[in-house]
């Protein structure tokens, strides 16, 4: 299945990291290279350093880049290893990091890879298949109040409880292997009355995928090795897809231009935290009504989007 994935917010994520062509700049996620490629386009002697955890992608993207080759590098990890990776490397500031978060539209499509509750596959969900961890060690292994944590806290599932304690009655009768299986389970988990708004899988598929991935937990401890990483005037971009992400993004972003813990009485700062610059947007930007007809899986998309200054 070839790799296709329409990139979201493409014309505002290239601008906001406004590319010097002798600029060095750090795709965390790097996908199909959607955005890459544009900013790869940019570059005379700077470099772009492409960073993703998912084989496919890689394949699909060194192919895209290969045109831009002498000013390009792409390396299959986790963008959480991306900065100790570059320091290693010898390089020592970034002009620009982008993350265009979630799942690609090729993951999602390519029903093997167990992400979609539209096709009956393999319950597997992971984004690097080298890793052991899959939804069905989740949904078969773990403790059920730690089931119920992970649909509660990663899908806000109002029916988390349900959902679990299902889940724990059907696995003792055999393993739950396959998303339909699973489908049915989540199905049977929550009232009728509370089916009509869109699939009632979605957000337990969205916490199996984020506890399989450590989504989250990734994200958080990344963003302050980042905004240390760049270089004065470097721009972080980050898309998130769902309200999760988005918080985590919107308090770093708030955290990095006002870091001062000081009591609001102190007539002047005195826990000596210094600002690492200031947050571009205050409102997300979100994409218009053009892109999300043309696209709708863009429809939850937002980009903040932070400079250092320091």
């Amino acid at each position: 299945m070839e790799f296709k994935h329409t990139s979201v917010l493409l014309e505002e994520t290239i601008s906001s990291l406004m590319v010097r062509p002798d600029g060095v700049y750090l795709d965390g996620t790097l996908g199909g290279a959607g955005h890459s490629s544009f900013i790869a386009s940019k570059l005379t002697t700077g470099h772009l350093y492409g960073f993703d955890q998912d084989e496919d992608a890689i394949k699909a993207a060194s192919e895209r880049l290969d045109e831009f080759k002498d000013n390009v590098t792409v390396i299959r990890d986790n963008y959480r290893n991306a900065v100790r990776i570059l320091k290693e490397m010898g390089i020592k500031g970034a002009d620009g990091i982008m993350l265009d978060l979630g799942v690609s539209s090729y993951q999602f499509d390519n029903g093997e890879r167990g992400f979609s509750y539209n096709t009956d596959a393999p319950l597997d969900m992971r984004m690097d298949t080298r890793k052991d961890l899959t939804a069905a060690v989740i949904v078969n292994e773990y403790p059920e109040e730690e089931i119920r944590r992970i649909l509660r806290d990663y899908g806000e599932e109002k029916f988390a409880h349900q959902i679990a304690s299902n889940i724990v009655k059907e696995r003792s009768r055999h393993r739950i292997e396959t998303t339909f299986e699973l489908n049915e389970i989540i199905k049977n988990s929550i009232p009728a009355k509370f089916r009509a708004g869109g699939h009632p899988s979605r957000q337990t598929f969205q916490a199996l995928r984020i506890a399989c991935n450590e989504e989250l937990d990734v994200l958080e401890t990344s963003l302050d090795d980042m905004a240390d990483f760049l270089n004065p005037g470097g721009r972080l971009s980050i898309i998130t897809f769902h309200s999760l992400e988005d918080r985590i993004v919107k308090n770093a972003f708030k955290r990095f231009e006002n870091p001062c813990i000081c009591p609001p009485n102190f007539p002047k700062c005195v826990c000596g935290r210094v600002s690492k610059g200031k947050v571009i947007t205050r409102k997300p930007i979100i994409p218009t009504d053009d892109e999300i007809e043309a696209n709708p899986r863009s429809r939850s998309a937002k980009l903040r989007v932070f400079e250092r200054t320091l």
